[in-house]
């Protein structure tokens, strides 16, 4: 048993104890976020066996709508369990929400399709979404707590770095299984049943992470408390009815959370989805370029974990906010110059227009993905960005038709809804490189890393997860450290899952939205951009300082 017997000090090393926390409440925790990750990989070929029923561009519609449900309910699910956390006890509550992951994951592998029980299949599988949303979000605050409330006064930041790495590493599990199992199948195979295995792999996973977990006793502060009869008996009042702390949990989640969710998001997410849409990689190399900048940089989660023992959580936190904020243009740029330079000189240079009665374009803003466009101005200008052009909007006279200028040759427009060829072949003519075009990047194999075009790009994604590192390292000891153990589950989990749950989930439908309807393919980062820069201001004068700050007071 994982047994705290020893005052910590700030001087000695890390004892076999401290270890098999850390490795049990990591291990755990990046069971779960593979759980979290496998449907969002796998989202495609979900809404074909879930929403057969459906035309295919629905089907991915109602497929996302139902991953983006998970970060929906994640905030509930904190203060759900954060209540049980605090009156009950951490190490009970974290058994509880893996054993909720692990099986709603492991039920969706065993699912019957709609082909096979109808629309009783999307309801269920849609529960089970909500359910590993809920776990989910009683899961990372527990583990947080947890390891902050075993660490010594001096290391906090350091032994919490671990769990910060599991995001990170649940992604990269689920990469990897879903790679190997693809390859060893084919894709015919994977995409019938094959998607299946790596659902059903996560019982083994649960296993493991429950006889691991059972092993551990409760945290010593918490013991404490416990003992002394001072738990909390209402922590969702104590938290959010009290301003004094519902105070700090917005101060928390506007001065640090949610600049860190965007810039999490951007960087691990934003980033994978921007090579593959926008700039046609292809789903292959970017997951593989994705992959390898993980790899590189996920050990500075430590890093900066352990620095901020040193000089504080905020300068760290706020800098990584700042440096993005004002880097993510011309990183975005140079990833674009590297994987796709016939596109880059293409933005560049081709002008492209749509010329309409401004009576007849609407808002082209969709972040959900359920709205049909129906009126030329409309339709012509989705086209051009789904097909990464970039184009302005021009008023023609009123009642006039659709005119599509490229370089200020007109271009005769039909209204296809989905497909211009005309229009198209204009643009590629021009200068607009095809998808497959041979000057986009591509990697033949995982360790084709040494040619100059791949190693660029690979550098650039190194840099986004490099800001990841810095402002989510460490985001949990301050959290643990900004409040009273009493109540320090319920608090800090819900600025933590609103912040990333909602800032930062919805960040890439919603950056994408913005790209389709300004015409601009860097206009999406605007949305981390602005939340961040807000982090910034707030942060530098609401946040306070918690390094040293006693998390044994209740």
């Amino acid at each position: 048993m994982a047994t705290m017997t020893a005052a910590p000090t700030r001087s000695r090393g890390m004892t076999k104890d401290e270890r098999f926390v850390i490795l049990a409440s990591s291990l755990g925790t990046v069971f779960e976020w593979y759980d979290f990750y496998l449907y969002g990989s796998l989202a495609s070929i979900i809404g074909a066996q879930f929403f057969s029923a459906y035309p295919p561009a629905t089907r991915d519609i109602f497929a996302l709508l139902a991953f983006a449900a998970g970060f929906l309910v994640r905030p509930f699910g904190a203060i759900v369990f954060g209540r049980v956390g605090d009156i009950v006890g951490r190490k009970y509550t974290f058994l509880v929400t893996i054993l909720i992951m692990g099986l709603s994951t492991f039920i969706v592998g065993l699912l019957p399709n709609a082909a096979t029980i109808g629309i009783a299949a999307p309801i269920i599988l849609i529960c089970l979404r909500l359910l590993q949303g809920l776990a989910l979000g009683g899961e990372y605050g527990g583990a947080a707590t947890y390891v902050a409330e075993h660490a010594p006064p001096g290391k906090r930041g350091y032994y919490t770095s671990f769990i910060q790495t599991t995001a990170t590493l649940g992604l990269f599990l689920s990469l990897l299984v879903i790679l190997f199992t693809r390859t060893i199948l084919g894709e015919e195979n994977f995409a019938a049943w094959g998607w299946r295995v790596p659902f059903l792999i996560s019982v083994v996973l649960l296993g493991v992470s429950v006889w691991i977990r059972l092993r551990l006793n409760e945290s010593p502060v918490f013991q404490k408390m416990k003992e002394e009869g001072k738990t909390s008996k209402a922590p969702l009042t104590e938290a959010f009815a009290n301003w004094g702390n519902a105070k700090i949990v917005l101060i928390a989640l506007l001065g640090g959370v949610m600049g860190q969710g965007v810039v999490w998001y951007t960087g691990q997410f934003y980033a994978l989805f921007f090579l593959q849409s926008i700039l046609k990689v292809d789903g292959y190399t970017a997951n593989l370029l994705i992959a390898w900048s993980l790899l590189l940089g996920t050990g500075f989660f430590i890093v900066f974990g352990w620095l901020s023992d040193k000089i504080g959580r905020k300068p760290i936190i706020l800098a990584g906010c700042l440096i993005a904020a004002l880097s993510f243009f011309p990183i975005f740029k140079m990833i674009t110059s590297y994987a796709n330079p016939a596109l880059e000189k293409a933005v560049e240079q081709i002008k492209v227009q749509v010329v309409a009665d401004p009576a007849g374009c609407g808002d082209l803003f969709n972040p959900v993905g359920t709205r049909v466009f129906t009126a030329p101005c409309d339709t012509a200008r989705a086209f051009l960005s789904q097909s990464s052009v970039r184009y302005s909007t021009a008023n023609g006279p009123a009642g006039s038709g659709v005119k599509v200028l490229v370089n200020d040759q007109e271009i005769p427009y039909v209204d296809a809804k989905t497909s211009n060829p005309q229009v198209l072949a204009a643009v590629q003519a021009a200068g607009y490189p095809k998808a497959g075009n041979p000057q986009i990047v591509k990697m033949s194999h995982p360790f084709d890393v040494f040619r100059t075009q791949v190693a660029a790009v690979i550098g650039l994604l190194f840099v986004l997860v490099l800001f990841v590192t810095m402002v989510y390292g460490p985001i949990a000891a301050m959290l643990v450290e900004l409040f009273p153990a009493r109540i320090r589950y319920t608090s800090m989990s819900l600025p933590y899952h609103i912040g990333n749950g909602w800032f930062g989930g919805l960040l890439p439908a919603t950056a994408f939205a913005i790209v389709a309807s300004t015409g601009d393919i860097y206009a999406g980062l605007w949305y981390p951009i602005i939340f961040a820069s807000i982090t910034v201001v707030v942060g530098l004068i609401f946040l306070p300082e918690t390094k040293d700050a006693d998390i044994g007071r209740h």
